[in-house]
């Protein structure tokens, strides 16, 4: 038995991901595969994708967050060209279900700077469906939605390693029989913010909604592809509002720093013995949902693993996380959370349960998606620090967490120290990047107001 007891439910409805979620969604083709233009294998295989392969991951970690040494450049601009580009045709093909650029949003005051964003848009139109919140691993059911039924105007690009050690970008490259499953990347219809995509690995595979070290490797390359501190990849397990049991990440891009990446760290991990993988786990302090920091590293699949290898323990215990990419893929948060067991028991205030805020890794790392005007027009730091509060783990679970995740990492616990703590203005290269929070920031049409 795992840490959760068994048998919880709530009714609730699923986020609508894709326009081709309800049942009777989806195109009309009479020429090719099962007439839907899907992306399961019926249609992907004749359809024609924009391909990026990336390099290799077995160079070391570049201090500067990019993929590629400074005398030589990709062959694209991966984030801004690339995958910010085929998100604004999406847009103009008005593929999407509101404009979230005209969501208003703004810095809530304190010192954290809170991000909340009014979205009434957001609101859900599916009728409301049993799901389970006690159960992290559950099977892959090929009835229920899945990327596979997703259109095909709705994929951007696929995203692959390369066969050398260098980047390549085809505008037009087909999926043959002989290859693998292809990594996806898709837009999510219902965004939260400019440039919000999900990342589909291996996409014929029909995998659940599970952490598993090759996909998490490639969540990782994803973010450090992007090179760009503001493009944040993020990941929710089932049981902490993932709401599509087939594997996938999301990521957007956001123009200011989220308060979990300004919360001072502490140290509390060493490595066992050699060799040495020179990842080092953190945990958060002074922050309202208790999380750790993985960073270091001697190569980014050091990283990966260790993030992997913790994920997959706590699934196996049956343990609900989110987890978020920061810092071009240098820096990785796991936040283990109990809001939804909480909520199944009834133990979350009613005036916290009226904000209909479900939280997942964006609400955690401090973006908040407000659906109601008197919500957003009154948010304060008190307020999102008494939601986000709900989320924790108590102090003895969490240490519970901390035992599991640094055995399975493979370092041993330190005692806490004052010289191990790092505080936000201390935080290096996401400081020095980012400055202050400002009170308006513009870039592709986005405005923080």
């Amino acid at each position: 038995m795992g840490v959760f007891e068994r048998n919880l439910t709530i009714k609730r409805v699923p986020t609508v991901l894709s326009n081709y979620q309800e049942e009777d969604g989806g195109s009309a083709s009479e020429n090719i595969g099962c007439g839907r233009n899907c992306l399961g294998k019926c249609c992907l295989l004749v359809l024609r994708l924009p391909l990026y392969s990336y390099k290799k991951v077995d160079q070391d970690v570049k201090e500067n967050g990019s993929a590629y040494p400074a005398d030589q450049k990709p062959p694209i601009s991966f984030l801004h060209d690339l995958l910010l580009g085929q998100w604004e045709d999406r847009v103009r093909r008005g593929l999407f279900r509101y404009d979230v650029t005209l969501c208003e949003t703004k810095v809530i005051p304190g010192r954290y700077g809170f991000i909340a964003q009014l979205n009434e848009g957001r609101h859900l139109k599916k009728r409301p469906t049993e799901f389970r919140v006690d159960q992290v691993l559950q099977p892959f059911d090929d009835n229920k939605f899945n990327f596979t039924k997703v259109g095909q105007e709705e994929a951007l690009f696929r995203f692959e390693p390369s066969n050398d050690c260098m980047a390549h970008y085809f505008p037009s490259a087909p999926v043959s029989p002989e290859s693998n499953s292809p990594n996806i990347i898709a837009i999510n219809v219902s965004p939260i913010e400019y440039g919000h995509v999900l990342l589909i690995p291996r996409i014929f595979d029909c995998l659940p909604q599970m952490i598993d070290h090759a996909s998490f490797l490639t969540a990782l390359c994803f973010a450090k592809e992007a090179a760009d501190p503001f493009f944040r990849v993020g990941y929710n397990s089932l049981g902490a509002f993932a709401t599509i049991n087939h594997l996938h990440f999301q990521a957007y891009y956001l123009q200011v720093p989220f308060p979990s990446e300004k919360a001072p760290t502490q140290k509390i991990s060493e490595a066992k013995g050699i060799p040495n993988h020179g990842v080092v786990i953190s945990q958060l302090l002074k922050y309202p949902v208790r999380g750790l920091v993985f960073e270091g590293g001697n190569t980014i699949k050091d990283l990966s693993d260790a993030v992997a290898s913790s994920c997959i323990c706590l699934q196996s215990r049956n343990v609900p996380f989110n987890v978020l990419i920061s810092d071009c893929g240098k820096r990785v948060y796991l936040f283990p959370q109990c809001y939804a067991e909480k909520q199944a028991r009834g133990q979350v205030s009613q005036d916290i349960l009226g904000t209909q805020v479900n939280p997942a890794v964006w609400e955690i790392s401090g973006h908040i998606v407000l659906k109601r005007r008197e919500d957003f027009d009154n948010a304060s730091e008190e307020y999102a620090w008494k939601l986000l509060s709900e989320v924790s783990l108590s102090e003895e679970r969490f240490t519970l967490v901390k035992k599991i995740v640094l055995e399975a990492s493979g370092l041993q616990e330190i005692c806490a120290d004052a010289n191990n703590i790092k505080k936000d203005a201390e935080q290096g290269t996401l400081r020095e990047l980012y400055g202050p929070a400002p009170c308006l920031l513009k870039d592709h049409g986005f405005a923080v107001r």
